[in-house]
C-alpha cells in the first residue's frame, strides 16, 4: 500500500523504536501531523543505562532521553505523555485514549515494547520487591540501595547479572538465584556462563544455580526474607525480579492483527494490515541472516526496525539489514555480541579467559553464526561482516591470535 500521502502517523511507545522512527520520518521529509503517545511522564528515553550507570548514580536523567523537548517542539511533533492508548479501530483508522480521547492516523506505529514478567509466588506484592523495566523503576529501587543491606535477584540473565554487579559495587550483600544449571542459560554458551559465573563469585556475589524460589516472606508489608523451595530462607531487604520480558501485543491482537509471540511484521516492520507497522520489542521479524522469524530485544532491532518503518511509509528504499548486536556491561567487562548462537555445533574460544579478553565464536557447518566478544572489539567488529558474508571459517585460524581480525575478515571474504 502506498502510503507517501499519509497526513497522520500516530506511533504508540516512547522507547528506541519509537524515537527512531519519530526522527527518521522527519529527517526523511515527511510534513504531516506527527504524534508519540507514551505511558510514562519521561520524555523518549533509552533503557539499557537504567541497570547499570543510572542505577549507580552515575548518569543523570537528562542524559537519557534522545532529544530534549525543544527538539520535538522545532519539528512539529506532538508529544502525548502519561497516557495509554486503549484500543485501536482498524476501519476507523483510530486510536483511542485511556483518558477519552482518541487519535485518526493514516498510518499507525507500534512500538509499545515489552513488559517484565511477573513473579507467581506469594509475597510478590510485598514493598521493595521490583522489577526493573523504567525509570520509576530505578527511582524507587535506588533510595533502597543501601550499602550493607541484603539484595536478592531473581534470575541470571542479562538484567540480573548486570544489576547484581551494580549491588555489588555499591556495597550491598548480594545473592542471585538461577533455576537452570548456570547462569545467562538461556542466552549463551557454557563457555560464557563458568566465565560471568566465576567473575561475580570472585566479586564477591552469590551466585545459587538450580535453585527455586518458595515464596517471600515480609514484615509490615515490606519483604524480610526469600524462601527458597529446600526450605533454606535468604535475608532480603530488597527483592529484584529479571525473569524475562513479555512483548505487549495485547493492542495489536485485540484489533485482528496477526500475532505469535509479538506482532508479526515483514522486513519493512508492516503488520498484518498494511497502514500498520510494528517496531522494537513488540515485533517478531524476518531475521533475515538466519532464515527465520523471531524478536529481538536490543537497541540495534529497536533502531533498525524504526528506521525500517519510517522508510516502508516514505515511500524510499529499505534500509541495510544488519547482523543483530547486543552488548552488557558488568564490572570492568564489555560483552559485545554479534549474530544468534542457537544451533551451532561448534565453539572456539580466541583468547584467553584469565586474561580477561578473548572471544567464543560459534559456528553451524563451518560457518560463523555469533560471537561473544569479551573486551575485544576487533573480533566483535569482524564477526559482524563475517556473519553477514556466510563466509566459511577455519577453527585453527579463529583460535590464532597470531593472525590478526582483519586479515582473517578479509581472507574469507577472498574465499
Amino acid at each position: 500500500m502506498d502510503l507517501t500521502d499519509a497526513k497522520r502517523i500516530v506511533v504508540l511507545g516512547a522507547g528506541q523504536a519509537a524515537a527512531q522512527a519519530i526522527q527518521s520520518l522527519r529527517m526523511g521529509g515527511y510534513t504531516g501531523e506527527l504524534t508519540l503517545v507514551g505511558e510514562e511522564p519521561a520524555l523518549p528515553y533509552q533503557r539499557p543505562p537504567l541497570s547499570k550507570a543510572y542505577m549507580k548514580g552515575e548518569f543523570a536523567e537528562e542524559r537519557l532521553y534522545f532529544k530534549p523537548a525543544a527538539w520535538y517542539e522545532d519539528n512539529n511533533v506532538e508529544l502525548i505523555l502519561s497516557t495509554r492508548a486503549t484500543s485501536i479501530d482498524r476501519a476507523e483508522r483510530r486510536v483511542d485514549l485511556e483518558h477519552g480521547g482518541h487519535l485518526e492516523y493514516d498510518a499507525l506505529i507500534i512500538a509499545t515494547g515489552s513488559r517484565p514478567r511477573a513473579l507467581p509466588i506469594d509475597g510478590a506484592e510485598l514493598e521493595h520487591v521490583y522489577a526493573l523495566r523504567g525509570l520509576a523503576d530505578v527511582e524507587r529501587i535506588r533510595p533502597q540501595m543501601v550499602a550493607g543491606r541484603s539484595m536478592v535477584i531473581i534470575g541470571a540473565g542479562y538484567i540480573g547479572l548486570e544489576a547484581a554487579a551494580v549491588a555489588q559495587q555499591m556495597g550491598l550483600k548480594t545473592t542471585v538465584l538461577e533455576m537452570a544449571p548456570r547462569v545467562l542459560a538461556r542466552v549463551t554458551s557454557p563457555v560464557m556462563s563458568e566465565f560471568y559465573e566465576a567473575e561475580h563469585r570472585r566479586q564477591g556475589v552469590e551466585i545459587r544455580t538450580e535453585t527455586s524460589l518458595s515464596k517471600l516472606e515480609g514484615n509490615d508489608g515490606a519483604v524480610t526474607a526469600a524462601v527458597l523451595t529446600d526450605g533454606t530462607k535468604l535475608d532480603a531487604d530488597i527483592v529484584l525480579v529479571g525473569i524475562g520480558i513479555l512483548p505487549n501485543e495485547a493492542l495489536a491482537k485485540n484489533s485482528g492483527i496477526a500475532c505469535n509471540n509479538g506482532i508479526l511484521v515483514d522486513r519493512d516492520a508492516r503488520t498484518s494490515d498494511p497502514r500498520i507497522f510494528a517496531a522494537g520489542d513488540c515485533a517478531s521479524r524476518p531475521l533475515v541472516h538466519f532464515g527465520r522469524s523471531g524478536r529481538l530485544e536490543s537497541v540495534h532491532n529497536a533502531i533498525e526496525q524504526g528506521k525500517l518503518a519510517a522508510a516502508a511509509i516514505l515511500g524510499k528504499p529499505r534500509p541495510n539489514e544488519d547482523c543483530p548486536w547486543f552488548w552488557s556491561d558488568q564490572y570492568d567487562l564489555k560483552l559485545q555480541i554479534a549474530g544468534l548462537g542457537a544451533g551451532y555445533d561448534e565453539i572456539v574460544v580466541r583468547g584467553s579467559p584469565e586474561d580477561r579478553k578473548f572471544a567464543a565464536f560459534y559456528l553451524k557447518n563451518g560457518t560463523l553464526i555469533a560471537v561473544d566478544a569479551i573486551n575485544s572489539p576487533p573480533e566483535f567488529l569482524a564477526s559482524k561482516k563475517l556473519i553477514m558474508s556466510g563466509a566459511k571459517l577455519s577453527a585453527d585460524i579463529l583460535a590464532d591470535t597470531s593472525i590478526t581480525m582483519k586479515e582473517i575478515a578479509t581472507n574469507a571474504v577472498a574465499a
